[in-house]
């Protein structure tokens, strides 16, 4: 008799159906380690489709020594690049017989806490990890033994594997593209200044103004969020003095912000006040006017995050990628330059 559906299927059910023992549906469903007679082996999957049995996946795994299962613990999902590459590690971890886990602290580094710890106790396989003020618990994955790759950049002393791009010289090349443009009057939207990432940035930002013999204003520099809100804030409090001719936003999303300001103003991008991003996504492409920005190789970031998982010795190992810049319109620049080789 086949039980009901809502009571859990055993093996001890399906060899009850198939008239067998519970070793001969083990050796049915894992394919061994002893040989099954033809006859007997249709049964048992016979028995399996008629009962509606479904093997303990994640027993089985752990019984193997793992669980086909990364961990993803991102700032803030909501943001288009983190998006971006959370669904090329998706991709990435599936094609190698993995699933990724995702957890998202929503900003909140006592929830990034917890997220690790959820995580490390379901054993997955390795995780994957951008801390929210880019000050990671390293030391407690590292406790555990577990596999890691941070995203993003973090103290060298750490002695880990990593993955990331130059953001210095990525932030220099932006603001030397608006230097081009004849501006010598740029400002910066950054993240808070305690980050690794914003040092970073704004180091790029210094470095380019200096090398063009440039005045670097401290009062042009404004702390916030990594947000739509934070950009948009930060905005209002620059279009309240003197005005650069030029903007820096070390985000796509600061750069969203910062043009809802400038529309309150009856102001334009380019035109009133010329514009670069970093981490631009697709979402800049299609944004009015069109974003100039740094773009990341996401999914070649994603491809090599996942191989050093998989691959994993303790090694420690940093894989830096090239960026590029993606111009768009509101730099200044041209449809025609655009679109140029």
């Amino acid at each position: 008799m086949v039980k009901l559906q809502s009571q859990r299927i055993t093996r001890s059910d399906v060899a009850r159906e198939a008239g067998t023992s519970v070793a001969v549906v083990s050796y049915v469903i894992n394919n061994g380690p002893r040989p099954v007679a033809e006859a007997t082996r249709q049964r048992v999957l016979d028995a399996i489709k008629k009962t509606g049995y479904r093997p303990n996946e994640i027993a089985r795994a752990l019984a193997c020594g793992t669980t086909k299962t990364y961990g993803l613990v991102v700032p803030n999902i909501s943001n288009p690049f983190i998006s971006s590459m959370a669904h090329a590690l998706q991709r990435e971890a599936f094609a190698n017989g993995q699933v990724l886990l995702l957890g998202d602290a929503g900003d909140s580094r006592q929830r990034e806490l917890e997220l690790i710890n959820n995580l490390l106790h379901r054993q997955v396989d390795g995780l994957l990890y951008t801390s929210v003020d880019r000050h990671p618990y390293i030391d407690l994955i590292q406790a555990t033994g577990t596999p890691f790759v941070m995203l993003d950049r973090v103290d060298p002393a750490q002695h880990i594997c990593a993955i990331r791009v130059d953001e210095r010289a990525a932030a220099f090349q932006a603001t030397q593209h608006l230097i081009g443009h004849g501006y010598r009057d740029i400002a910066i939207i950054c993240g808070p200044l305690d980050m690794l990432n914003t040092q970073d940035r704004i180091n790029g930002w210094r470095d380019a103004l200096q090398l063009a013999g440039l005045a670097v204003r401290n009062e042009w520099i404004f702390p916030t969020t990594y947000t739509r809100p934070g950009g948009y804030q930060a905005a209002q409090k620059m279009l309240q003095g003197p005005l650069p001719q030029a903007l820096f936003t070390t985000n796509e999303l600061q750069a969203f912000g910062c043009l809802r300001a400038m529309a309150e103003h009856n102001m334009t991008a380019p035109k009133d006040l010329a514009l670069i991003c970093f981490n631009g996504t697709i979402e800049s492409e299609y944004n009015v006017p069109s974003l100039t920005t740094v773009r990341q190789p996401v999914d070649a970031m994603a491809k090599t995050a996942i191989e050093m998982l998989k691959n994993w010795n303790g090694t420690p190992t940093v894989r830096e990628f090239d960026f590029s810049l993606q111009v768009g319109e509101s730099c200044g620049c041209s449809i025609s330059k655009k679109n140029s080789p």
